[in-house]
């Protein structure tokens, strides 16, 4: 099997996920997109379906679908959008919901030796990492990075470049074989967007983006346009990008404040960071550094598209909102 076109759609019982009422519990499965499956091997394949009513219309929970319809539009087809996405994720101890690594009931020294760390005293679960950075690579998964992250017993993995729609599928499938591997290890899983509380960094999943515009010559200008855009629908976006973001999004750690929006070239301490590299290029990308680990990529990636490129402020908008943020645009 080559494409999601050659397989039949499935169904199964929703009204033991929430999803249907007993009267009428099936859910279909339609086949959006295939991996090999690194844990059976062979011609063994996982399928990324969506889900719909038999009456064909996508169910409440079906963030796909929309985003498909997003993706597909001419307009947003011709920029070939472009996103990497930065899936941080925490590992607890069984039974003891604690960081790995960290004493029981206790806390390890404060931060700054752990990130991208090497040692037993600050490295913690570099096992499931790498088993995982090896799993998405045999799966035809578009990992392109991982490292130890700020807070010990915190990783990050790198999904991208990926087209439109594929980042979502690339994203959740890559958090199901995550989730595969520490069910494997006896440890447990977490993408909860702020896990301990305190002066430790929370775990995010920063999406950089770009368009055909932004990255060809002159593209600085277009990436201060999408900023000005996604100033003005901020709101929209915050309450899109994950849930407990407000215990993340404080401020402090690498953060925003979740009230107010920001941009900066270089500042991880903004909304929307640019790289210095692509200011002094005039072209490249931005990165949003708002979503939380426990985003919907689907929704992310296709607010990002739909709100830079078919979205279009009024121009009474764009002026207030040009003044307050310094764009020259």
């Amino acid at each position: 099997v080559e494409d999601p076109s050659e397989l039949p759609k499935w169904n199964y019982d929703g009204s033991s996920t929430g999803q249907a009422p007993g009267e009428d519990s099936e859910v279909i499965l339609y086949p959006q997109a295939i991996f090999k499956d690194p844990f059976r091997g062979g011609n063994n394949i996982l399928v990324m379906c969506d889900t719909y009513t038999p009456a064909g219309e996508p169910i409440p929970t079906n963030k796909r679908a929309r985003a498909a319809e997003i993706f597909s539009d001419p307009k947003v087809v011709s920029e070939v959008p472009w996103f990497g996405i930065e899936q941080e994720y925490t590992l607890l101890q069984t039974d003891v919901n604690w960081p790995l690594g960290w004493p029981v009931g206790g806390y390890p020294g404060p931060q700054g030796p752990y990130y991208c760390a090497v040692g037993a005293d600050k490295s913690f679960g570099r096992d499931i990492s790498d088993a995982h950075y090896k799993a998405c690579l045999y799966a035809g998964i578009n990992i392109s990075g991982t490292n130890g992250e700020v807070m010990p017993g915190q990783w990050e993995y790198q999904v991208g470049p990926s087209v439109g729609i594929e980042a979502g599928d690339h994203i959740w499938i890559s958090r199901y074989l995550l989730e595969r591997i520490t069910e494997q290890a006896g440890v447990v899983l977490t993408l909860d967007p702020k896990p301990i509380q305190g002066d430790w960094n929370g775990a995010g999943c920063h999406t950089n983006y770009s368009t055909k515009t932004m990255r060809e010559d002159g593209g600085y200008e277009a990436i201060k346009k999408a900023i000005l855009n996604l100033s003005l629908r901020h709101d929209l976006h915050i309450s899109a990008y994950g849930e407990g973001n407000e215990r993340r999004l404080t401020g402090k750690h690498e953060t925003a404040s979740i009230d107010q929006f920001s941009w900066g070239v270089a500042n991880r301490g903004c909304s929307i960071r640019v790289g210095r590299d692509t200011e002094a290029k005039g072209k490249g990308y931005l990165e949003d550094r708002r979503p939380a680990s426990n985003m919907d990529p689907y929704i992310v990636t296709s607010l990002l598209a739909e709100n830079t490129i078919l979205w279009e402020p009024t121009p009474e908008a764009e002026a207030l909102a040009a003044k307050k943020l310094a764009l020259n645009v």
